[in-house]
């Protein structure tokens, strides 16, 4: 949520840097809906003031033994008037918090003016090499490759569960277990992350302070036996609700935290995209990183957060490149993200793998997450950022594709090995 003060100040160039985001901030709306909030308080606070003055004088007069039949008769009246307006103003903040509630992020001054992924800039290449500069591809697309190995069988899940759902075998899903092991261990051991097992089922309340709810309510599963509860689209959002109407101390920060969950998103809007394969799944595991820091060091802390998804990159020696999301293409509740795109060979392209962002204060008001600053001793929001530290399933697609040989046979990258019994190939019988 934005800073309404700062809003305020801010109105024109604020209104422009949303409509880069393809938001048209309605002025006049706000204002508006501002103003008559404004106008029922003061009117709520005037019928308050009197109702004081009213009270005293009555206490007065009664330690005389007059008669206060008129006061108290105005004092209920005033009772009367404060149930309506209370009423009205409980409706002005309504309309007034949804209406913020669907405002996005403001953009980081770093982050490049476009419509859509077609605008987004490429900053490196691993290996500095653009592989998408090469046209011709033998290899098999990983699901058709799991197909012929017998270790990937989408058919009978989708008869169990309907489409967007796989089911993996043996070597396939000991490779999909290793991968998420071996990550949450690197982020663990070399980058210096706490790791939390998360519940996955959040409340309405979780969704809102992360900012998916309620705009993109289209994207979740809710569960229809128990109204407002979704299953997690990413254990970002149970991760950064910890500290929910908490006080963190600036000495603790940053707080690095990362869980390897399973991640449920009904894939809306995405019809006819991606319906095979590890790509686009409705069920899905995910190791996600989430930081907590103060608003001087956050873009920093990006960095190191990109880094140290790179890093998992580099140790499984997939080939990838860094985008930096333009405007139109950056999400809802970010101010400025990072994308890593994993080589695919058979599509010939490069698909994100993770999203890097720093969100700033725009959750942390959401969900009211402070620091007490260490030298001026106030309360002050803290920066939340998040990034996929990398997501499993694309991951194995990933190596499925980039390690085949020209029999049909599948490297297990070194990394990985100790944790598949040191086996080193899954060969095609």
């Amino acid at each position: 949520m934005l800073d309404i003060k700062i809003l305020k100040e801010n109105i024109e160039e604020i209104t422009l840097n949303l409509k880069n985001k393809n938001y048209d901030f309605n002025n006049s709306e706000f204002l508006k809906l501002d103003s008559e909030r404004k106008k029922f308080i003061l009117q709520s606070e005037d019928l308050k003031n009197k109702k004081n003055v009213l009270s005293k004088e009555i206490g007065i007069i009664k330690s005389k033994g007059g008669s206060a039949t008129a006061q108290k008769k105005e004092v209920e009246d005033i009772n009367q008037q404060l149930l309506k307006f209370d009423a009205l103003l409980l409706e002005a903040e309504k309309k007034f918090s949804n209406f913020m509630l669907d405002i996005p992020n403001v953009l980081d001054v770093k982050v490049p003016i476009g419509n859509s992924e077609e605008d987004n800039k490429v900053l490196t290449y691993s290996n500095n090499e653009n592989l998408s500069e090469n046209n011709s591809t033998d290899t098999i697309d990983h699901s058709e490759v799991g197909k012929i190995l017998k270790l990937f069988d989408q058919e009978t899940a989708s008869k169990m569960s309907g489409a967007r759902f796989n089911i993996l075998y043996g070597e396939f899903a000991e490779l999909h277990r290793a991968i998420g092991s071996f990550m949450i261990d690197t982020h663990i051991k070399e980058h210096g992350y706490k790791e939390v097992n998360v519940p996955l089922i959040v409340n309405n309340e979780s969704l809102i302070g992360t900012g998916q709810l309620p705009k993109f309510k289209s994207d979740l599963f809710e569960l229809k036996n128990k109204e407002n509860f979704f299953l997690i689209p990413t254990s970002e959002v149970p991760l950064t609700n910890i500290f929910r109407n908490k006080i963190l101390e600036e000495n603790d920060l940053p707080i690095k935290f990362t869980s390897l969950s399973t991640c449920f998103r009904s894939e809306a809007g995405s019809y006819g995209k991606d319906t095979k394969g590890l790509i686009r799944q409705h069920q899905f595991d995910k190791v996600e990183l989430v930081k907590f820091a103060i608003p001087s060091k956050s873009c920093e802390e990006l960095e190191n957060l990109v880094n140290d998804a790179e890093r998992i990159l580099d140790l499984l020696e997939l080939p990838y490149r860094k985008v930096l999301l333009c405007s139109g293409d950056t999400g809802f509740s970010s101010s400025i993200t990072y994308d890593l795109e994993v080589w695919l060979p058979s599509q010939n392209r490069y698909r994100e793998i993770s999203s890097c962002s720093n969100f700033k204060d725009f959750q942390s008001r959401r969900l009211n997450i402070k620091y007490k600053d260490k030298s001026s001793k106030k309360k002050t929001f803290v920066h939340t950022l998040n990034g996929s530290g990398l997501a499993v399933g694309r991951t194995l697609a990933a190596i499925i594709e980039n390690y085949q040989d020209n029999n049909g046979n599948i490297e297990i990258p070194k990394v990985l090995r100790s944790y598949m019994r040191d086996v080193e190939i899954i060969k095609k019988s």
